[in-house]
């Protein structure tokens, strides 16, 4: 089995983040919703995971993004995470969330709403989703110091906002077809 779950679909900067994992060996005991454990505790649970899981990762950029739509870019971020996992067109899969955003050749595609919260191993793959962008997203602050990337990384908050209006919004950064960040251009 091959559990699925994303992070950053709705960040207006930064990439979005499809991590499928697949159990090697026993889950951590503590593996939950990666939203409901501390930063501490999911960087906890995500170096057992390492020894726990296989991973693949589908990153998607925001120029991805903003040209397929968050529709097809969860589609590319799957597929690529599946490829990279090396998942059989036959395996079962079950994705967080109300649409299966799997490739279509995968058969037994599940889609679970808030199967991160009870199927383990998409608790696994949250957790994993989590760690990792949130990671990108700190390294991606010390390019751009004034957006507070380390805090927000790339979500909608009224410091982002403010940021924004006061310094436009970064190619390859933002995501221009996200409502609020459009027509924040950047200024030189």
């Amino acid at each position: 089995m091959v559990g699925i779950d994303e992070v950053g679909r709705g960040a207006w900067a930064g990439p979005l983040l499809v991590v499928a994992a697949r159990q090697i060996t026993s889950l951590p005991k503590d593996c939950a919703d990666s939203k409901s454990l501390s930063p501490r505790k999911r960087q906890q649970i995500y170096q057992l995971l390492r020894k726990s899981c296989k991973i693949g990762e589908g990153w998607v950029s925001p120029i991805e993004i903003d040209d397929l739509g968050l529709a097809q870019a969860l589609k590319l971020g799957c597929a690529r995470a599946l490829d990279e996992l090396k998942v059989s067109d036959s395996v079962q899969i079950i994705v967080d969330g109300s649409t299966n955003y799997a490739p279509s050749r995968f058969g037994q595609v599940t889609a679970v709403v808030k199967a991160d919260e009870s199927v383990p191993i998409v608790s696994a793959a949250s957790i994993w989703a989590k760690v990792k962008r949130d990671r990108f997203m700190k390294q991606l602050a010390k390019r751009h110091p004034h957006f507070g990337l380390e805090k927000h990384v790339g979500y909608g908050t009224t410091n982002h906002r403010l940021a924004l209006e006061r310094h436009g919004a970064v190619a390859g950064l933002h995501r221009f077809s996200y409502k609020p960040v459009l027509g924040q251009v950047n200024q030189p």
